[in-house]
C-alpha cells in the first residue's frame, strides 16, 4: 500500500515544482511559481517509469533542502535516460543557476532536440553551443529561433566570441553574412556583423555597416555600440547628437545616459557632464556608482565644495568608503585646508586607496617639515598593516629623500631591508640613495644583485649604465647595459636619455642628438633637455641649444641640472 501513495506523492510535488533562483539574504532560495511551460503535469508522467519518478522525487527534495547538486545529477541522468523535453528544461534550468557549464549544454541539446517547435529551447541549445565554442552548431540551432520569428541572440554569440581566433571570427563572420542574405533586414544580425567586425579591429566597416541600416531608433545596443565605434576611431565629438538622439526617443534608458555622460568628460565637457550625472543621480538615489562618478566629475572641475557633499553622503550611505575619504582629502588639499585633508587620508583603509592616501598624507607632512610627525605616522601604518610595509618603507625614502633628508632616507631604507633583505625595490631604491650619497660602489653592489636575480631587469640595467657613463669612464661597459635595457623597452625615455648621453660620451654626436630628441618628445623633462642642449652646444648649434634650454627653464626654473650645465658651457645660469 506504501508504493502507490509514492507516487501519488511524487506526481504531487512534480507537478508543483518551482524554478531555481538567486538565494534571499539569508542564504535559502526564495519560492517563486514556476512559469506554466516548465511545470511537469501528472499527466505528462504515463510512460515514466517507477524509477525515474522516485529519481525525480529525490531531486526535488534534494533541492528543498538546498542538495542542489543531487537535484541537478537526478534531473541530467533522466533527461538522458527519458529525452523529454520537460525533465531536460528543468535538468538545463537546475544546471544554469549552478553555473554547472557542461550540465547546462547537456541537458540544453536534450530538450532542443526534442522539443524542436519550442523556440526557449532552441534558443537555449544555441547560447550554450557559443559557450562552449561550438560557433557553428551554434548558428545553426539560432537560424531555427530566426526562422520561428523568435527573439535572438546573435548578440551574445558575436561577443562569445571575442577571445577566440581570427580563424573562427572570419567562419562566424560567414556564417553571419549567409543569414544576413536569407534577412537582410534583422536588426539582430547586423548588430551580431557590427560586434565581430569591432572584434576583428575593422571599426570603419562595423560603423558603416551601422549607419547603413540604423534600424529602429528604439533599439538601444546597436546606438550604443556606433557611439562606441565612433570614440575608437577619434570621432567623438560625432557620437554626442546620435546618443542625445538616443536619449529623446529612449529617456528612461539609464545606459544611453550615462555613455552620454562619459562622452562629455572624455570631450572635457565638465560642467554639461556634471549636469548629466546630476540628473542620473536624481533618478537612480540609490545608485551609488553614479553618485561617485558624479564626484569624481565634480573633482575634474575643480568644484571642490560640491565634490565634498557628494563624497560625505557616500561616507554616510557606507558605500566606496576608503575611496571617499581619500578624494574627501584630495578635495581639502585643493582647498588648502590640510588638517581636514590628513584627517581624511588618515580614515582610507586597506584597499587600492590605501597607500597613494598615506603618500598623500606623508607629502603633506613633509611639506610642512614635520617629518617627524610623517615618519611616526608611516612607522604606526607598517604596524597595523604588515602587508603594505615593503611600500611604505618606500614611500616614506622617497620622501625624506626628496626633501634633501638622505641621510634619514638612508636609515629608512636600510631599516626596510634589515626586514625584507632581498626585495629588490627597497635595493633598486637604496642604490639610487648610494648615488645621492656618492657611495658608487655600493650603488653597483645593490644594482648587480639585482641583475642576479632578473637579468631582465630593465629599471637595474638603465640606472647602472648611465651612472657608469655620466659618473665614470667605463663608457662601453655603460652602452652594453643601456642597449639590452632599450632591447627590452625601446620606447621608454628614460633609457632614450640614458642612450643619448652614452653615445655622447663615446663621440657619437648625431646619434646622441637622435635619441634625446626622441626622448624629449616622449618626456619633455629638465634633465633630458640639459642632455640634448649639451649634445646641440658640441655640436656648434649654440643657438639651438640655448632654445631647448629656455624652453625647459620655462617649465624647470629651479632645474640644477639646468643651471649647472648652463654655468659649465656658457658661464652664466642663463641662456
Amino acid at each position: 500500500m506504501t508504493r502507490p501513495l509514492a507516487l501519488v506523492t511524487a506526481i504531487a510535488l512534480l507537478s508543483g515544482c518551482q524554478t531555481f533562483a538567486p538565494s534571499e539574504p539569508d542564504g535559502t532560495p526564495p519560492v517563486q511559481e514556476a512559469d506554466q511551460s516548465t511545470q511537469l503535469k501528472p499527466e505528462e508522467y504515463g510512460s515514466f517509469s517507477q524509477e525515474t519518478l522516485f529519481a525525480l522525487l529525490t531531486a526535488e527534495l534534494a533541492g528543498q533542502r538546498n542538495r542542489f547538486d543531487i537535484a541537478l545529477g537526478n534531473y541530467v541522468q533522466q533527461a538522458n535516460a527519458t529525452g523529454d523535453p520537460a525533465v531536460a528544461e528543468r535538468a538545463f534550468r537546475i544546471a544554469e543557476y549552478l553555473g554547472a557549464e557542461q550540465a547546462a549544454l547537456d541537458s540544453a541539446l536534450i530538450w532542443a532536440q526534442n522539443a524542436p517547435q519550442n523556440i526557449d529551447a532552441q534558443r537555449a541549445a544555441a547560447v550554450q553551443l557559443a559557450r562552449a565554442g561550438r560557433y557553428d552548431e551554434s548558428m545553426t540551432y539560432m537560424e531555427q529561433v530566426l526562422q520561428r520569428q523568435g527573439d535572438t541572440h546573435f548578440d551574445f554569440l558575436a561577443l562569445s566570441a571575442a577571445e577566440t581566433d581570427p580563424d573562427t571570427r572570419a567562419g562566424l563572420l560567414q556564417g553571419f553574412d549567409r543569414l544576413l542574405n536569407k534577412n537582410p533586414d534583422n536588426s539582430q544580425l547586423l548588430f551580431g556583423k557590427a560586434i565581430l567586425l569591432q572584434q576583428d579591429g575593422r571599426a570603419e566597416e562595423a560603423l558603416e555597416l551601422l549607419e547603413e541600416r540604423p534600424g529602429s531608433a528604439k533599439e538601444v545596443s546597436p546606438l550604443l555600440l556606433r557611439a562606441r565605434l565612433l570614440q575608437s576611431l577619434g570621432r567623438g565629438e560625432e557620437a554626442l547628437p546620435l546618443l542625445q538622439k538616443g536619449i529623446r526617443e529612449n529617456p528612461d534608458d539609464k545606459r544611453l545616459r550615462l555613455t552620454y555622460a562619459r562622452l562629455l568628460v572624455e570631450q572635457d565637457r565638465l560642467d554639461d557632464a556634471k549636469g548629466e550625472f546630476s540628473k542620473l543621480v536624481q533618478e537612480n538615489p540609490n545608485d551609488d556608482d553614479l553618485r561617485f562618478s558624479l564626484a569624481l566629475v565634480c573633482l575634474e572641475a575643480e568644484a571642490w565644495e560640491e565634490a565634498i557633499v557628494y563624497l560625505e553622503e557616500l561616507v554616510e550611505r557606507r558605500s566606496h568608503v576608503d575611496a571617499a575619504h581619500y578624494n574627501l582629502g584630495r578635495a581639502y588639499e585643493e582647498l588648502e585646508d590640510s588638517d581636514s585633508a590628513l584627517q581624511e587620508y588618515g580614515m582610507v583603509g586597506p584597499s587600492n586607496d590605501y597607500l597613494p592616501a598615506q603618500q598623500r598624507q606623508a607629502e603633506l607632512l613633509f611639506n610642512q617639515q614635520r617629518n617627524e610627525d610623517a615618519s611616526r605616522r608611516l612607522a604606526e601604518a607598517r604596524e597595523a598593516q604588515p602587508d603594505y610595509a615593503i611600500q611604505l618603507y618606500l614611500i616614506e625614502a622617497e620622501g625624506l629623500s626628496n626633501h634633501d633628508q638622505v641621510d634619514s632616507a638612508w636609515q629608512v631604507i636600510n631599516q626596510g631591508l634589515e626586514q625584507f633583505p632581498d626585495d629588490l625595490n627597497l635595493l633598486y631604491t637604496r642604490a639610487m640613495l648610494a648615488e645621492k650619497r656618492d657611495d658608487l660602489a655600493q650603488l653597483e653592489h645593490d644594482l648587480r644583485y639585482i641583475l642576479e636575480r632578473e637579468p631582465d631587469h630593465a629599471m637595474a640595467l638603465n640606472a647602472l649604465g648611465y651612472t657608469l657613463a655620466d659618473r665614470t669612464t667605463r663608457y662601453q661597459e655603460a652602452h652594453d647595459l643601456i642597449e639590452k635595457a632599450h632591447q627590452l623597452n625601446p620606447d621608454d625615455p628614460a633609457i632614450l636619455d640614458s642612450l643619448g648621453w652614452v653615445n655622447y660620451r663615446l663621440g657619437n654626436l648625431e646619434e646622441a642628438e637622435r635619441f634625446l630628441r626622441l626622448a624629449l618628445k616622449k618626456f619633455p623633462d629638465h634633465e633630458v633637455a640639459a642632455h640634448l642642449g649639451e649634445v646641440l652646444w658640441a655640436q656648434g648649434k649654440q643657438r639651438e641649444a640655448r632654445s631647448v634650454w629656455r624652453e625647459a627653464l620655462a617649465e624647470t626654473p629651479d632645474s640644477p641640472i639646468l643651471r649647472d650645465t648652463l654655468s659649465r658651457l656658457t658661464g652664466s645660469e642663463t641662456p
